[in-house]
């Protein structure tokens, strides 16, 4: 299906979607630009879009794939795809594959999960098989047992590995563990989630000849996103136009941000879904234009991510970027703000992943405290008002971070009070 004009396409979706009936009843008969459409209020979308009694389909569901996320947070939400949606869906991210580094003839493994509607593994394979250049496809999956990957991997020489940056990391962990090492792996290729740069060294030393990429940036529910720009910083990619509108909207005023450098929430609009339209859709992340005009922006980590303990609010991209500094040495590996609840308070432990969690890390647990301290120091005074417990670590190896069951990403805030 070719890019639609866009004031045909917003008028196909006010007279046949009575959640945008409902959303523009107020908006002049004809739009001519995006900034004449209100941004989609997600609660209301997500109510709308209900497996039955759905108001934001375009058509009954006859014809489609079915997929869920936000399984990590909240309830499931369900999107959906025409065959040809999917279908260009999937070549436009194939085609964008080859320019973050596929080559002809690569053997490839795709370590993400599948099952349970989740679609990470079936949309990167379709990707691989629609991409324009030749490749080796191995569904291996994120959920099977490290040594029989790690055989695969060697068998087949494998080239590029495809997964979460948990699910790499897990398995380096496992690989520098058993002493071993896989230097044919030339990329690793990873989505879903950010890769931070404490991770580097855990990955070095399993693929010491892999270079790690983004392989795209996309979600199953706002479609095509960006694609990879190579280059020293991953979270750096270009829109998918002209399939896509990316917009990045002031966080005060919700006008596009046109300056480079000022953060603000990304929206997308895609200009070839019809089944289940995505016009001014929030895609849930924070980014900031590095080039406006050639459609290249910066990821800056997803825009509700953070933790309230007590009156104290954290990010996570934050307390990422304190822990890093504090770690000179670089030992940690990973990381995640979990919250507890004792004695009446909330409080916050950071469990930060090593090698070797039963040696002494004492020194480094009490730079990271105090850095974070400085940083941040309403939770010291938080402390010592008595509204919050201190602040305190806990180490553990990578492969014991709390991860989504379903998808295999890492639980980057652990809530761990009780709330009945």
């Amino acid at each position: 299906m070719p890019v639609q004009p866009f004031a045909e396409l917003i008028c196909f979706a006010r007279n046949n979607s009575p959640f945008y009936r409902e959303l523009y009843a107020r908006l002049p008969e004809r739009i001519t630009g995006l900034t004449d459409l209100p941004v989609v209020p997600q609660a209301d979308f997500w109510r709308a879009n209900s497996p039955r009694d759905n108001r934001l389909l375009t058509a009954p569901l006859d014809e489609a794939v079915v997929f869920r996320s936000g399984g990590t947070t909240g309830s499931p939400k369900f999107s959906y795809y025409t065959r040809t949606e999917w279908r260009e869906f999937t070549a436009a991210f194939g085609a964008g594959l080859v320019r973050a580094g596929l080559r002809p003839g690569h053997r490839v493994a795709d370590l993400f999960y599948a099952g349970d509607l989740y679609a990470s593994f079936s949309f990167v394979l379709d990707s691989l098989h629609r991409s324009p250049v030749a490749n080796v496809r191995l569904p291996i999956g994120g959920a099977a047992p490290w040594e029989s990957t790690a055989a695969t991997l060697e068998e087949f020489r494998v080239q590029v590995v495809a997964g979460t940056p948990t699910t790499l990391c897990s398995l380096a962990e496992r690989l520098s563990g058993a002493s071993r090492t896989l230097p044919d792996v030339e990329l690793l290729f990873f989505g879903g989630e950010c890769l931070f740069g404490d991770q580097l060294p855990l990955l070095r030393a399993a693929f010491p000849n892999a270079e790690p990429r983004s392989l795209g940036y996309a979600s199953v529910d706002a479609g095509l996103l960006g694609e990879a720009v190579p280059g020293d910083d991953p979270r750096v990619h270009r829109a998918f136009t002209p399939y896509t509108v990316v917009e990045i909207l002031c966080d005060e005023t919700d006008r596009p941000v046109e300056e480079a450098g000022v953060p603000g929430r990304l929206v997308v609009t895609d200009l070839r879904r019809r089944l289940m339209p995505v016009l001014r859709y929030p895609a849930g992340d924070r980014a900031e234009w590095v080039d406006r005009d050639a459609g290249i922006f910066r990821i800056l980590g997803r825009a509700e991510e953070g933790v309230r303990v007590g009156p104290v609010s954290l990010y996570t991209e934050d307390v990422h970027d304190i822990v890093k500094a504090a770690d000179v040495s670089g030992e940690v590996t990973g990381l995640q703000l979990v919250v507890q609840r004792r004695d009446g308070r909330d409080g916050l432990v950071l469990r930060l992943a090593v090698a070797d969690p039963g040696r002494n890390h004492a020194g480094l647990g009490e730079s990271v405290v105090a850095a974070l301290l400085a940083q941040r120091p309403f939770y010291a005074t938080a402390t010592a008002d008595g509204y919050v417990n201190p602040l305190t670590v806990a180490w553990v190896r990578h492969r014991d971070l709390a991860v989504n069951s379903r998808s295999g990403k890492l639980v980057r805030v652990v809530d761990e009070r009780p709330h009945s």
